[in-house]
Order: structure tokens, then C-alpha cells, then sequence
């Protein structure tokens, strides 16, 4: 869509911001996982050349998708990433963790109402038995084979630092504890969706009352010239009689 604009118009709106987006989409992974990072944004017409930053350092890599396969801990960063007709990016951080086992989240940060997918991930997807859930020490859920384990519905109650554990071959193994976060509804006072049809209304209002604006002021321009030259010619005629001897 952005190529079919003329450029004129390009000025007249506020060009996109890309996104970078994970492929499988968790933010934290172990030693030797893969994972691809595709730069969502509007590239111009013919023109698919990427930027990348890695902590703030442009990068070589000029395609769409920066693939990192057997990770190491040194791929661990914040990502970012712009297309030619985009804005940087908001910078995605990834993990990478050494260990047996890692719990990882669809999301760490929540609002009420929110569903959530919690996975227990084993080294090189090794098979995992007998996983536990456990958030804030207390267990929540037993699967004998490994299982996601789904919130569907988040509160406050789901606060707190959640791990697994599970038995890989004969070896009884336990992640890490990550932290997930559910913050309370955001206010209904101000739906942020009607926003930009205020914004968008505001400015056609602001154009018809300027071509009005200007439709007038012609308009009285014209009036006057009538006027100014009717008087010329009552003055041209005036003097052009005949006086009296």
C-alpha cells in the first residue's frame, strides 16, 4: 500500500514502525536452540534491504530475517531492526540460557483477562517426564508427559515466579525461575481506539473550514473590484456631461 502513495503523501502521514518478530516466539532459549527474527515493516517498491542492530550496533546483515542457529549465550541481546519506508523498531530482548530445563512464557508481562502459555523447554528437546509446574514455590499443575500449560484467564493470583521440574532419562532437573507480571485493566474513561477517528475528524473539519474560508475571501475580493470599478465609471461619466455656459 505505502508504494502507491505519491510522495507527497508519504510527508502528509507518519510512516509505520517496524517489528521484530521471533520464530519460535519465546524470548528465552537454551544453548544450541534455533531461532529466526523476521523485520516486519514497509519496504519501498524493489527494495527489501534491512537494517539490524544488535544493543544499538548496526550489523552486517541486510535481509528481511536474521537467523541465529546452535545459539550461544553471546546471541543474548535486544534486537532491533528498520525497512526503508519504516521507523526503527521497539527492541526485542533475547535470552539465552545454559541448562537442562527452561520455563518459558508467551508473555512476562500481562493484563488481566490475558491468556498465558507457559512450555517447559528441555536442552536440545530432549524427552521430559513426570514435569511439574510450580509458581512461587507451590505446585500447580503434574503432567506425566511434557505439556504446556495454559492460564486462561490471568488475575493477580497468577502473580509470581514460576519454574518446572521433570526427569530426563534418570535425572531429576529443575529451570530457572522467571517472573511473570499481571497488571490490573487499563482505564475504560478513554478508549484509545477512538483517538485517531477524533484526530481524523478534527483535521477534515479544520480542511472544510479553511476552503470555506477561502471560498469567501475570494469571493469578497470580487465584490470590491465590482464595487471599485462601478464607482470608476459613475466618476468617468459624471465628468463627461456637458456644462452649462
Amino acid at each position: 500500500m505505502w508504494q502507491l502513495l505519491p510522495p507527497a503523501a508519504l510527508l502528509l502521514l507518519d510512516p509505520p514502525k517496524a517489528m521484530v518478530v521471533l520464530d519460535p516466539p519465546w524470548d528465552r532459549i537454551l544453548e544450541k536452540d534455533n531461532v529466526t527474527l523476521t523485520c516486519q515493516g514497509a519496504p519501498r517498491l524493489g527494495d527489501n534491504d534491512t537494517l539490524w542492530l544488535i544493543n544499538g550496533s548496526l550489523i552486517s546483515n541486510q535481509s528481511p530475517y536474521y537467523v541465529i542457529a546452535a545459539a550461544t549465550v553471546e546471541d543474548s541481546g535486544e534486537y532491533q531492526c528498520q525497512t526503508s519506508l519504516s521507523t526503527l523498531s521497539d527492541p526485542v530482548r533475547l535470552d539465552v540460557h545454559v541448562g537442562w530445563l527452561l520455563i518459558q512464557a508467551s508473555r512476562w508481562v500481562a493484563q488481566e483477562g490475558d491468556a498465558i502459555q507457559l512450555r517447559c523447554h528441555s536442552w536440545k528437546r530432549k524427552p521430559v517426564v513426570k514435569v511439574n509446574y510450580f509458581l512461587n514455590g507451590r505446585s500447580l499443575k503434574h503432567f506425566h508427559w511434557n505439556t504446556d500449560y495454559h492460564i486462561a484467564s490471568a488475575t493477580h493470583q497468577h502473580n509470581g515466579s514460576y519454574f518446572c521440574r521433570g526427569l530426563i532419562g534418570t535425572k531429576n532437573v529443575s529451570s530457572e525461575e522467571a517472573r511473570i507480571l499481571i497488571q490490573g485493566l487499563p482505564s475504560a474513561s478513554v478508549s484509545p481506539s477512538f483517538l485517531p477517528w477524533s484526530q481524523i475528524i478534527f483535521y477534515v473539519l479544520m480542511g472544510l473550514v479553511f476552503i470555506v474560508d477561502t471560498v469567501l475571501y475570494f469571493s469578497v475580493c470580487r465584490e470590491l473590484r465590482s464595487s471599485m470599478g462601478l464607482k470608476r465609471n459613475i466618476k468617468v461619466q459624471w465628468n463627461l456631461e456637458p456644462q452649462d455656459k
